[in-house]
């Protein structure tokens, strides 16, 4: 063999070694980031997971706040129907007159009772929080203005909701971001093209963090 050849031989054994070494690094580095990617999609699935149950809990209040508000309804309506069937045995004078103060109270006392209802859905909708401490008319277990209404609960709900989607769209992130990191551990001899995968990878892994991290502050 010649000295050129030679040197041929011994430059190419080089490359292959250089080469080598390089796809070894990659390896390595993608393999700490499936590591570091798959933790963090661990975290965000269990914050995630906290999250559904309290969009669950929000709208399974919305479900038992509006039965609550429409019976409410059912009896004003009740009431209502009541009022106008005295005002109108009052008017037609078929009241005796020693009786019509019997029927005056009992107008008086339904008229309180609508009011009442009245009050109580109000609350029932909008919640404590947002009426004057005057107009509570509405007890939880025997408290005063401890109601959180309809309408607060399906903004909860929808807030919930919103936050949950974000942490769904950063973990499906996190998941292509470690196939893309498979990927560049089962290529081999090709440091180049392992190095467009890992920056890849990062690229999607630093997207996932981001989504998880904007879930979680838009969460309640």
């Amino acid at each position: 063999m010649s000295k050129e050849e030679l040197q041929n031989t011994n430059q190419g054994n080089n490359d292959m070694v250089e080469v080598s070494v390089a796809s070894e690094r990659a390896e390595a580095v993608g393999g700490v980031l499936i590591a570091f990617f798959a933790a963090l999609m661990a975290i965000s699935q269990m914050v995630n997971g906290e999250l559904e149950e309290e969009m669950l809990i929000a709208h399974n209040k919305v479900v038992n706040y509006s039965s609550w508000y429409q019976s409410k309804s059912i009896k004003e309506s009740l009431k209502e129907g009541e009022l106008d069937y005295l005002q109108t045995l009052l008017n037609t004078g078929m009241i005796a007159d020693e009786k019509q103060f019997v029927v005056n109270e009992q107008i008086q006392e339904t008229k309180r009772l609508i009011e009442k209802y009245g009050a109580e859905k109000t609350e029932i909708l909008v919640g404590s929080a947002n009426i004057a401490k005057a107009e509570w008319a509405q007890d939880l277990d025997g408290e005063m203005g401890k109601i959180v209404g309809v309408k607060e609960w399906e903004q909860l709900a929808d807030e919930y909701d919103t936050s949950t989607k974000k942490f769904d769209l950063g973990m499906l992130f996190f998941q292509i971001s470690i196939v893309l990191g498979a990927v560049c551990i089962i290529i081999y001899d090709n440091p180049k093209l392992q190095k467009a995968f890992i920056t890849l990878m990062i690229l999607f892994g630093i997207i996932g963090i981001l989504m998880s991290v904007y879930g979680y502050m838009l969460a309640p």
